[in-house]
């Protein structure tokens, strides 16, 4: 079950001046090329939420967790992080423990006095404690898609539930989790739920995990805090991982061992964990180089290993790189003044900086030069203090720190010298760069909190200041520099025994130098660095959510389409396709020069000749008119007897794809135009297998695609398509070798050879026919088995097709490689294989089938499913996993296996595309008309909604609100999706640029 977030700097508020306009200017994708004004900001919205007691018995639960018999290292187990860290910098360690995690949230000044007391379980466990039950908690995933209420979120990585009355009871999660106007959470909270279950590591697993890296700090422990995930659950997705278990083979076959995570979490736990390694790695790289130099000492080695952040890391490293020149504190070190600064701190009653006076040596000739060098060395150690940079950030932290933005001078000027040559004529590139500088007008005087300012504001200030067009800076309060220097001298930095008032004036003067010259840039640097990985890891959450729901849009099956590519010049080109997406024809019709009456009949033909009663329009060049067309023909009944309707559907990507190696190998002798056309209507009838065709940052989703780290983008979305090819599963008989390469534990090679294989033996009988396969070792098929079907079905038709070949001999097969000499493979037909059950669990579906009187055969049946049912209801899940010596998650796994039809598709619980016979204008469009459409995309301030007019209307967040909402959608920051319906009222019309603006009724079901 959900833990509500911390409740401190929760609200995300628009400066008065800010508004919807800098979301469109920079995100919409239906008219980025538009410039124009903002609209009218809406007024900043409080939190929905309910603030919770985060002490209320902090050292309970704590003590339940230690009694728990697996638990690894009892005796450190109170010390576990907490799921929800509330202050990430705890006292003794290292100040930027969370620097790699952006989305952290800073506590208010209660709650810092209040966790600085206690140790970092405290509170959560509190509020913990009356989570735990009799019965098995499900813990709720986030949602990060929609299903029907009778398919809970967590049958997602169980391929969904085709039967509600096997599920073990979810708790909801509680209506304070609801935040729109915060920063969608990035990673999974687990609670203690499923205790019961644990699967932990021994401890001769556990303890190399601390001590590989060779840091001062334990892998585990950071992992846990940096991904706000429980210690247990962290050490078994590092050991997981380092198995080469892909995340959808870990999300759907070891739910126990992660806590019944989802696939975004355990994802975002092994990017944290990827970057601990890395920055180990660059550590130790950093240590070799410093030795060789022969620079390093003992003192220096620690600060490097103790390092949490590259951001640190670079902090004490940057002084030694080679290259740039000394620092202050180091030629004055290397004139030998390091000693009378550590006089002046531990003996500055027998410090005399006379001595080291020496008349003609620059730096040391005068007393004043003496005392400078000192104050530069203290300089030094102070900002690389840990104790002291966690007190300054503390301070930040409790003070009101903003983030300023202002246009440029060389803006400015650009600006001046556009308003005195108006009367001239300009070049198309310097009317861009004008209406570059003028896209960022909101934030020519822009000034937000650094706790509040939204992700995508983050990336425009981002953009501007890239562009020379704003200069950025942090504005730090000067209470905050009086404080420190009063503590510095009052405390940390005292001498230990009397000191003369000349002396006293080195350390304040060392401070305040510090201060301005060493920490404060390296505050400023830190805020910066960890809001652009805040706002790049929402934008990347997003493209994430975007593509997945893009990904699963249903099928439309069993009818003939026609995919239309619309065009002026060079035509609208036109593909036939059939139900099994074969292409039966293709052709160029010319709607929009004279003769359409002409064109009208070929289209009318080619309708009837193939019975042809779905039309698919890209939404591209001539789109609008293109569809014009076909709505005229069709309210003409031109033709009947086909009732025939057409959709509009994103036809980005298209283009690249249709001249692309795959599009040539798969279709070599249609003209690039053509292929368009028949990559269009095929995203309707399987839009998965045809969206993996193509890169995924080309299928137009998501906002701010060029602002963020590339690699990161593609990882991550690289990822969610296999998690969703995965998921789906794939036939293995008649997929593309393009749509096998996204199988969790296949790869291009493996999917060729398969190809191979199928080509040369003919159809695949059994899952254990993959172990034929070149390639496919023991773990890359315990890997793909799961995600693979053998549907009888289309065996069937395949075997009766006359060019099948013969199928693999039944003999051992000899198999090369890691030391096989022989592996026996049966060539009968296991109708296990056609569901989501794993090889590995055959033999306890076999059991379980025996305990409710069935058989194999009557999968998918209704006998067998009111036969499960029926026993389900009589014993519990937990009850029967025991019985057939299994864990409840697999048994759940086996019984919704057993349980779906035939050819059940998860894909069938979301919406398809919308098929229309009419057409709406924008000059149709009247404030106040409640409308329906489908949600086209979403960004990080709002959702653009497609209502049929040729424009994306916006729903601004602030819209957005909870009674609008199904309960299964109140977890999520945004809470819509694309693909989603959708019911809507006009709130505004500007047709000069544009522009729609929408307020959400509700969400059709």
């Amino acid at each position: 079950m959900r833990k509500p977030r911390a409740t401190t700097a929760k609200v995300s508020s628009y400066n008065e001046n800010e508004s919807l306009e800098s979301d469109l200017s920079f995100c919409q994708t239906a008219s980025s090329d538009e410039d124009a004004e903002e609209w009218r900001p809406p007024e900043p919205k409080a939190p929905s939420k309910t603030a919770r007691a985060p002490a209320a018995g902090p050292k309970k639960p704590a003590a339940k967790r230690t009694a728990k018999p697996k638990v690894p290292k009892e005796p450190k187990v109170p010390k576990d992080p907490k799921p929800r860290v509330r202050n990430p910098v705890s006292k003794g360690k290292n100040p930027t423990a969370s620097a790699l995690v952006g989305t952290k949230r800073k506590q208010s000044d209660e709650t810092f006095e209040e966790n600085k007391s206690k140790t970092e379980t405290g509170g959560p466990e509190g509020d913990r404690g009356d989570e735990s039950g009799p019965s098995i908690k499900m813990k709720e995933e986030r949602v990060s898609f929609i299903v029907s209420e009778a398919h809970g979120t967590d049958e997602w990585a169980g391929e969904g539930s085709s039967q509600g009355g096997f599920q073990v009871k979810k708790e909801e999660a509680a209506e304070e989790d609801f935040t729109f106007d915060e920063p969608c959470p990035k990673k999974q909270k687990t609670s203690d739920t499923c205790q019961g279950l644990r699967a932990t590591l021994p401890e001769s697993k556990a303890q190399p995990l601390r001590n590989e890296l060779n840091m001062n700090w334990d892998l585990t422990e950071l992992l846990s805090i940096l991904s706000c995930t429980e210690k247990w659950v962290c050490m078994n997705i590092i050991m997981l991982l380092r198995e080469e278990n892909t995340v959808p083979f870990i999300v759907r076959y070891r739910k126990e061992m992660i806590n019944h995570m989802d696939a975004d979490a355990v994802r975002d736990v092994q990017m944290v964990y990827e970057e601990l390694c890395s920055l180990a790695k660059k550590t130790q790289s950093v240590i070799q180089t410093l030795k060789k130099d022969g620079v390093l000492t003992q003192e220096l080695e620690q600060s490097l290993r103790s390092c949490r952040s590259a951001d640190e890391l670079d902090h004490v490293y940057s002084p030694y790189k080679k290259g740039s020149k000394l620092t202050k504190a180091r030629r004055a070190k290397a004139l030998g003044l390091e000693e009378a600064a550590t006089a002046l701190m531990n003996t500055p009653h027998s410090l005399d900086l006379r001595a080291w006076v020496k008349p003609g040596t620059e730096g040391l000739s005068s007393i004043e030069e003496v005392a400078t060098g000192v104050e530069h060395i203290l300089a030094d150690m102070i900002a690389k203090d840990p104790e002291t940079l966690t007190y300054i950030k503390t301070l930040c932290e409790k003070s009101f720190v903003t983030i300023q933005s202002s246009v440029s001078k060389s803006a400015l000027k650009e600006k001046e010298q556009k308003q005195s040559s108006q009367g001239h004529s300009k070049t198309g590139v310097e009317q861009n760069k004008n209406k570059d500088i003028d896209k960022f007008h909101l934030y020519f005087d822009f000034t937000s909190n650094i706790q509040r300012i939204q992700p995508h504001q983050t990336l425009a200030i981002n953009r501007g200041e890239n562009l020379k067009v704003l200069t950025v800076k942090v504005n730090i309060p000067d209470r905050v520099k009086s404080d420190f220097t009063r503590w510095c001298i009052n405390n940390r930095w005292k001498p230990k025994t009397f000191a003369r008032e000349e002396l006293h004036a080195i350390i304040r003067n060392a401070v305040e130098d510090s201060y301005k010259r060493l920490i404060l840039p390296f505050l400023t640097r830190s805020y910066r660095t960890k809001l652009t990985s805040a706002a790049e890891k929402e934008s990347i959450a997003m493209f994430v959510r975007n593509l997945r729901q893009r990904l699963l849009v249903c099928p439309v099956r069993g009818c003939v389409i026609m995919g239309v590519d619309p065009g002026f010049r060079h035509g609208c080109k036109l593909a036939v396709l059939s139900p099994t997406s074969q292409i039966l024809h293709t052709d160029v019709a010319y709607l929009h020069n004279s003769g359409q009456q002409r064109e009208a009949e070929k289209l009318r033909h080619l309708m009837i000749k193939f019975s042809c009663t779905k039309v698919v329009i890209g939404n591209g060049t001539a789109c609008r008119e293109t569809e014009s067309f076909f709505a005229d023909l069709i309210s003409r009944r031109y033709f009947h007897p086909l009732d025939v309707s057409y959709c509009i559907t994103n036809e980005a990507g298209a283009s690249i794809y249709s001249v692309s190696p795959e599009a040539v190998k798969e279709m070599p002798d249609l003209d690039p135009n053509l292929r368009s056309a028949v990559s269009i209507g095929r995203r309707v009838q399987d839009p998965l297998a045809e969206l993996v065709k193509i890169d995924p940052k080309h299928i137009g989703i998501g906002t701010y695609q060029h602002d963020v780290s590339a690699g990161a983008l593609k990882a991550a979305l690289d990822g969610v398509v296999q998690e969703c090819v995965s998921f789906v599963g794939v036939d293995i008989n008649i997929c593309s070798e393009t749509l096998m390469r996204h199988v969790a534990g296949l790869n291009a090679g493996r999917a060729r050879s398969i190809a191979e294989w199928r080509e040369k033996n003919g159809s695949f009988v059994n899952r254990e026919q993959l172990k034929l396969i070149k390639g496919m070792g023991p773990k890359s098929y315990q890997q793909c088995a799961g995600f693979i079907r053998i549907n009888p079905q289309t065996l069937n038709s395949v075997k009766s097709s006359p060019q099948s070949a013969p199928a693999a001999p039944e003999k051992p097969v000899a198999k090369k490689g890691k030391g096989k000499t022989g592996v026996s493979i049966p060539t009968s037909l296991n109708p296990l294989d056609q569901t989501c059950i794993h090889p590995e669990s055959y033999h306890v579906a076999q059991r379980f089938l025996s305990l409710v009187g069935g058989n194999v055969d009557q999968i998918g049946s209704t006998a067998l499913r009111s036969s499960v049912e029926n026993k389900v209801k009589m014993s519990c899940v937990e009850e029967l996993a025991k019985a057939v010596d299994t864990t409840p998650e697999t048994l759940k796994l086996i019984i919704d296996g057993l349980s779906q039809p035939p050819g059940f598709d998860i894909r069938q619980n979301f919406g398809q595309a919308d098929f229309k016979r009419g057409i709406v204008s924008m000059s149709d469009l009247q404030v106040g008309a409640v409308l329906t459409g489908r949600v086209d995309n979403t960004a990080l301030f709002g959702a653009f909604v497609d209502i049929g007019v040729g424009r994306s209307g916006l729903i601004h967040k602030s819209n957005i609100t909870l009674d609008k909402l199904p309960v299964s959608q109140r977890c999520r920051s945004l809470a819509l999706g694309p693909g989603e319906r959708v019911e809507v009222r006009v709130l505004s019309v500007d047709a000069q640029r544009g522009r729609i603006g929408l307020d959400l009724i509700r969400v059709l079901q």
